[in-house]
């Protein structure tokens, strides 16, 4: 993984490169900005070969729902996942587009009938109008958070009926006490998202370059992840 993040064997990786790469983890920016401040630890926008190895076993406790957090770093976890074609442990795009969807016929039936009620435009829901359905729930806003950052799958601040059923199944998930994903599992994708998702480069928060006179900073979309979320 190093040697794709840095090819010149300089022994660092630039913030740019790291977002770049770290994004194919599949994981939201609110987790990336967190693992990010853990893994810079002297706040240069630049990972050492150390730091980098930490960044990635954080994102490994991540991806198997751990705490991200210094203290997850010595539990057993296997190594961590990314789309890309050139990834030594491939996630392929075609077989995860062959597994069923998580979301049960029965379960969507019901949630359409929600999200029909609550009058889409256009097939979507805006935030305004799904918070009221998640804050129904009572379960802690920042729970709530990663319910609506997870469901939000193309990233256009609305839910159309696939992500608003994904967001209802992790809901009903929390309030049977399962523990909410730190990234969306495979089978959870909605069928009708999942080709677009397997495209190397699909990328919308990271900027194509921060190298003009952000060297020292963090990239835009794990910058961004540090403001609390408003939905």
């Amino acid at each position: 993984f190093l040697s794709q993040v840095d090819s010149a064997n300089a022994g660092r990786v630039l913030a740019s490169d790291a977002a770049v790469f770290l994004k194919k983890s599949g994981l939201t920016d609110l987790v990336l900005g967190k693992i990010w401040d853990l893994a810079d630890t002297d706040g240069k926008g630049i990972l050492n070969k150390q730091e980098f190895f930490v960044a990635l076993r954080l994102v490994a406790c991540a991806q198997n729902g751990l705490d991200v957090s210094l203290s997850s770093l010595n539990l057993p976890v296997p190594p961590p996942r990314f789309t890309d074609t050139t990834s030594p442990l491939l996630l392929s795009g075609t077989a995860s587009s062959d597994l069923p969807w998580a979301v049960k016929l029965e379960d969507k039936v019901k949630y359409d009938s929600i999200f029909d009620s609550l009058n889409p435009v256009n097939g979507l829901l805006s935030g305004d109008k799904v918070k009221p359905v998640l804050l129904n729930s009572k379960l802690p806003v920042d729970i709530l958070g990663r319910v609506w950052e997870l469901s939000d799958i193309d990233r256009d601040g609305m839910l159309d009926r696939d992500e608003f059923a994904v967001a209802m199944f992790l809901v009903y998930c929390a309030l049977e006490k399962e523990p909410v994903p730190m990234s969306l599992p495979a089978a959870l994708v909605p069928p009708s998202k999942r080709k677009p998702l397997s495209v190397p480069g699909a990328m919308p928060l990271i900027p194509s370059s921060t190298k003009e006179s952000h060297q020292s900073l963090p990239p835009v979309g794990i910058l961004a992840a540090k403001t609390p979320l408003t939905q």
